[in-house]
């Protein structure tokens, strides 16, 4: 208790000296905690809306599919696969896929487009392709509607057709079979993902299983959880249900979109390396604050260590000193950090292009922060211990300080 009365005393020797450490403390803990809230919040948006689009969180395979796709390896039975998965997580959303490959031609031309079968009636509900419908409509679920496509804006604009134009497809089918249909367009879509608007047809699952003669068979069961923190619990509880099965195999988004982790890996490696200087710059200054106290303190040190006080208990009093003034920087930083994040999360974040970017990866013009015990308390948590780390040299010195030398210091 002694101890920390002489600390709490000696850091208000020099008041302003401490303000301006605690200061710079502050700014760097409340710039951290907006830079990786707002940070782990562009990451939870590119991964929604990476998945959202076409991938889904969770998708149920056959062995082997997700590194070589081909229509022979595939899930018997699909459509029943997803009821299934649907009545056992209620709270999750399934849809049953197929796909495929084939020549898509019209009038005039002719490309190359990979074919999804879907399930009109439920595909809404795992990926947002249904609501970016530019002109006409999304596939229906009547059965007089099986013979309609929806295809991209850009393989329309390619292909010089529109909605009611009629589209022929040739591939090849899962039994060997020529797989040749005749189809008319019932929308285009607009993804902004140019990829996906050059090469992607749908069409409703009881056609493509028809068509290309999978004899109701499918490739994948795309699953999306109400929340992104479900997906490692449901995950596990699809292996517990299915994993069981020998032609059946559950990947989560990490395995389905690598690309996009190691992308979020290296933007966060390069964003914690500036982390990192600011920490250290921030250590310095506190190296700087304990060092001056420290020094213009010699003589006093002297007279209690000639009286009989040890030199580790003087070095825990430099430390103790360090920790408070830390963690008066840590908590101010930490409320006011929090704060901002928290009312930047309501309202959004911009800056000039960001609208233009955000639309080149469909992503929304708006950035918010993802405020959590995470976000809020990493960084500053950091500036701390770096500046208890900081004082561990003013505090070493005194173990080499004579106390009559130390006497004589001005």
């Amino acid at each position: 208790m002694l101890e920390f009365r002489l600390a709490w005393r000696n850091l208000w020797r020099h008041p302003r000296r401490t303000w301006l450490t605690v200061a710079a403390m502050v700014f760097s803990n409340i710039l951290l905690v907006f830079l990786i809230s707002l940070q782990l919040g562009m990451y939870q948006m590119m991964i929604n809306n990476t998945l959202q689009v076409f991938t889904g969180h969770i998708q149920l395979q056959a062995p082997g599919y997700l590194d070589e796709p081909g229509i022979r390896k595939a899930v018997p039975d699909i459509q029943a696969l997803a009821r299934s998965v649907r009545d056992d997580l209620p709270d999750v959303k399934a849809s049953a896929r197929a796909i495929g490959f084939a020549l898509a031609s019209s009038e005039q031309r002719s490309y190359g487009v990979q074919v999804l079968g879907v399930e009109p009636e439920t595909e809404a509900q795992v990926s947002t392709l249904p609501g970016l419908i530019e002109q006409g409509d999304y596939l229906s679920p009547r059965q007089d509607a099986v013979d309609q496509v929806v295809i991209g804006s850009v393989l329309a604009r390619n292909l010089k057709i529109g909605v009611g134009d009629e589209l022929t497809l040739l591939g090849s089918g899962r039994d060997g079979s020529m797989a040749a249909d005749v189809l008319t367009v019932a929308g285009i879509f607009e993804s902004g993902m140019p990829d996906l608007d050059r090469a992607l047809v749908a069409m409703p699952l009881s056609r493509f299983q028809e068509t290309f003669s999978m004899r109701g068979a499918g490739h994948a069961v795309v699953i999306k959880a109400d929340e992104f923190s479900q997906i490692e619990a449901k995950a596990a509880k699809l292996r517990r249900e299915f994993g069981k099965r020998d032609d059946l195999v559950v990947h989560q988004w990490e395995e389905l979109q690598p690309g996009l982790e190691q992308a979020i890996q290296a933007d966060m490696a390069s964003s914690w390396f500036i982390y990192g200087v600011l920490v250290v710059l921030v250590a310095f200054s506190v190296l700087n604050t304990q060092l001056m106290s420290v020094l213009e303190r010699t003589r006093e040190f002297g007279i209690v260590m000639a009286l009989g006080l040890r030199a580790g208990r003087l070095a825990r009093l430099v430390l103790l000193e360090a920790a408070l003034m830390a963690l008066i920087g840590l908590v101010l930083g930490v409320l006011l950090g929090g704060l901002v994040a928290a009312v930047i999360g309501q309202v959004g974040f911009s800056y000039p292009g960001l609208e233009e970017m955000a639309t080149r990866f469909n992503l929304p013009d708006r950035m918010y922060p993802e405020v959590s015990l995470l976000s809020v308390l990493v960084g500053p948590a950091i500036i701390y211990f770096a500046s208890l780390l900081a004082a561990v040299y003013p505090a070493l010195r005194l173990f080499f300080l004579q106390p009559v030398t130390a006497m004589r210091a001005v």
